[in-house]
C-alpha cells in the first residue's frame, strides 16, 4: 500500500480552539455553563433563527426535534433512503415510521414530488436531507407541508452555511438539526450537535428532551420522558471557536470543488455534482458519481489518496429498516447513486496541486 499522500478528511483547528479547551479545563465547571449558552446564542445568530438548542450528537438533534415535534407511535415521517442511517433510526427511535420516497437525480436530495405522492393521512412530518451539503429543493416541500398541515424537520447536519435561494439551511423547518461531527464543515473536536427554531414550544420541549425532562431553570422537576444529550463545555467552547471561521473555510471548499470540476471535466466516466441554481453548495463532500466505483476507491488508495462512500447501502436495504417492507428495486435512483457515489478529499489547506494530483490519478485509472 502505498504513503497516503492525500487523506480522505482532516480536522481543522488552530491555537484559538486549543486556548478555549485549556480554559474550561482549569475553570472546572463541564457543563450547563457559559460556554453552551453563548454557543447557542451564536449559532442562532449564524443561522438567522431565534432560538438553538446544543445536544451532544447530531442524532441526538434529530431524536429530540421529532420528539418535540410531537411523532410518536403510528406517526409517519417522509424522508430520503440516500442519507445517513440516523435519519431513520432518529424516526424509529422517536415512535416514528420512515415512510422512504427516492431522489432527485441531479440533485441527489429527496425529490418533492415524490414527497407530495406519499403523503397519507398518518403522515406527521417531513424530513427532507441537505446531502453533502447542498440544499433540498425547499419550495414545493413547504407548500406540501403547508396544505397537508405537516410538520418539517430539515437534517441539517451537513448544511451549516449551506444556503436554499440566499436564507440558510436550518431555518426552513419547524425544527432543525445540524451536526459537529469532527469530519463536518465544523467541529467540536468529538460529537456534537444543534437544533434550531423560531417556535418557542418547540424550543422549550426541545430543551426538556435534552435534559431528562426539566425546564430551565427548573432542575428538580421533569416534564417529559427526556435524555442526557446536554453538549459539554469543552465542546461547546470548541465549537465558538470553530464557527467564526466557518464561512471562510465553506468559501475554500467551494474553491476546491471548482478545481475538481475543472480538472475532472470531461471525463466521461464520471458524473460530477451539480450545484443547483436555487442552492450554495458548501461541499461537506464533493461527491461525483464513478464508473467502476470500488476498484476506482482501490487504484486511488494504491496511489495515495484516500477517498471513500456516502452511503454505499441505502436505508431500504438495511437490516434495521427491514421491517418497512421495502425491497431492492423500489428506489433505483437512490440505488444506482449508491452503487456509483464516490466522495473525493475536500477541506480546507488542500491545495490546487493536491487536487490536480487525484484527477490524474483518476483518469489514469480510466485509461487502464
Amino acid at each position: 500500500m502505498a504513503k497516503v499522500r492525500i487523506k480522505r478528511a482532516k480536522i481543522h483547528f488552530c491555537d484559538e480552539e486549543i486556548n478555549a479547551a485549556l480554559e474550561v479545563i482549569k475553570s472546572g465547571r463541564y457543563v450547563k455553563g457559559p460556554n453552551v449558552s453563548a454557543f447557542e446564542e451564536e449559532f442562532a445568530k449564524f443561522v438567522g433563527t431565534k432560538h438553538a438548542v446544543a445536544v451532544n450528537s447530531g442524532t441526538s438533534a434529530l431524536i429530540a426535534a421529532l420528539l418535540a415535534a410531537g411523532v410518536k407511535r403510528g406517526d409517519e415521517v417522509i424522508t430520503t433512503p440516500f442519507t445517513f442511517m440516523a435519519t431513520g433510526n432518529a424516526i424509529l427511535i422517536a415512535g416514528g415510521k420512515p415512510v422512504l420516497v427516492d431522489i432527485d437525480e441531479d440533485s441527489m436530495n429527496i425529490d418533492p414530488g415524490a414527497v407530495k405522492k406519499a403523503v397519507t393521512p398518518k403522515t406527521k412530518a417531513i424530513m427532507p436531507v441537505h446531502l453533502y451539503g447542498q440544499s433540498a429543493d425547499m419550495d414545493p416541500i413547504l407548500e406540501v407541508a403547508t396544505e397537508k398541515d405537516l410538520i418539517i424537520v430539515e437534517d441539517a447536519a451537513q448544511a451549516v452555511g449551506a444556503k436554499y435561494k440566499g436564507d440558510s439551511c436550518g431555518t426552513f423547518g419547524d425544527i432543525n438539526c445540524f451536526s459537529f461531527y469532527p469530519t463536518k464543515n465544523m467541529t467540536v473536536c468529538g460529537d456534537g450537535g444543534m437544533i434550531t427554531t423560531d417556535n418557542p414550544e418547540l424550543y422549550e420541549k426541545s430543551i426538556m428532551y435534552r435534559d431528562a425532562g426539566r425546564k430551565k431553570g427548573d432542575i428538580e422537576r421533569s416534564y417529559v420522558p427526556g435524555y442526557n444529550f446536554r453538549l459539554s463545555e469543552l465542546h461547546a467552547a470548541i465549537g465558538r471557536a470553530q464557527l467564526k471561521h466557518v464561512k471562510k473555510w465553506n468559501e475554500e471548499r467551494r474553491q476546491i470543488a471548482t478545481w475538481y470540476d475543472k480538472y475532472l471535466s470531461g471525463t466521461k466516466e464520471l458524473i460530477l455534482p451539480e450545484e443547483m441554481e436555487y442552492a450554495y453548495h458548501i461541499y461537506h463532500l464533493y461527491s461525483p458519481r464513478a464508473q467502476r466505483r470500488d476498484q476506482l476507491l482501490k487504484f486511488l488508495e494504491q496511489n495515495g489518496v484516500e477517498a471513500g462512500t456516502h452511503y454505499p447501502i441505502p436505508l431500504h436495504v438495511q437490516e434495521t429498516f427491514k421491517h418497512l417492507g421495502y425491497g431492492r428495486g423500489d428506489f433505483p435512483k437512490s440505488e444506482k447513486a449508491a452503487d456509483m457515489q464516490i466522495s473525493l478529499p475536500v477541506y480546507p489547506g488542500l491545495k490546487e496541486k493536491d487536487i490536480q494530483y487525484v484527477a490524474e490519478q483518476i483518469k489514469k485509472f480510466y485509461k487502464k
